[in-house]
């Protein structure tokens, strides 16, 4: 679901940025916000760069919040310029359904955020051992005692937004 929401939703991103000042004229600007082009702008990275993140899988449940923030603006822009016309909200609630399940249900096993949740599962030292390889010889005995003594405090680690990237 994510990979399909964000490979069809990528396009209207691109479509706003072709004319951006066309649809900060035609969608912004009635709702009458503050700084049109520049929400506008917005609402193209939103599209954009929340269905890279939803086709990657990284950050996932973050690029899902991007668009649907984006939906909710574009569903009350529907609503508030046709009224309740079903043939102008069907794409949005679709979008925005979408996004909030993703939201809720997370990205899935074939994702990015899984891999690294995985990886951070099965060792949790992983970023400390990046840095204690790169330690000179000078300090070798130095740091020998001290990460004999930092190494209970290492084993409680836990990446902290593994939940946030995963279920």
């Amino acid at each position: 679901m994510r990979v399909f929401t964000g490979a069809l939703l990528i396009h209207h991103g691109f479509e706003k940025l072709n004319d951006i000042n066309n649809f900060a004229d035609a969608f912004v600007r009635p709702l009458h916000l503050p700084f049109p082009v520049t929400l506008s702008y917005i609402a193209a990275g939103s599209e954009i760069g929340g269905s890279w993140l939803l086709i990657l899988g990284l950050g996932t449940r973050l690029g899902a919040c991007a668009i649907l923030g984006t939906m909710s603006v574009a569903i009350y822009h529907a609503i508030v310029t046709s009224g309740f016309n079903i043939y102008l909200l069907e794409l949005l609630a679709l979008y925005f359904s979408s996004a909030f399940s993703i939201i809720l249900l997370g990205p899935g096993m074939f994702s990015a955020d899984y891999l690294i949740k995985e990886i951070f599962k099965s060792n949790p030292n992983f970023i400390f051992s990046i840095f204690t390889h790169q330690q000179t010889s000078k300090t070798e005995s130095f740091s020998k005692r001290e990460s004999s003594k930092s190494v209970k405090q290492k084993k409680s680690f836990d990446f902290p937004f593994t939940n946030f990237l995963s279920s």
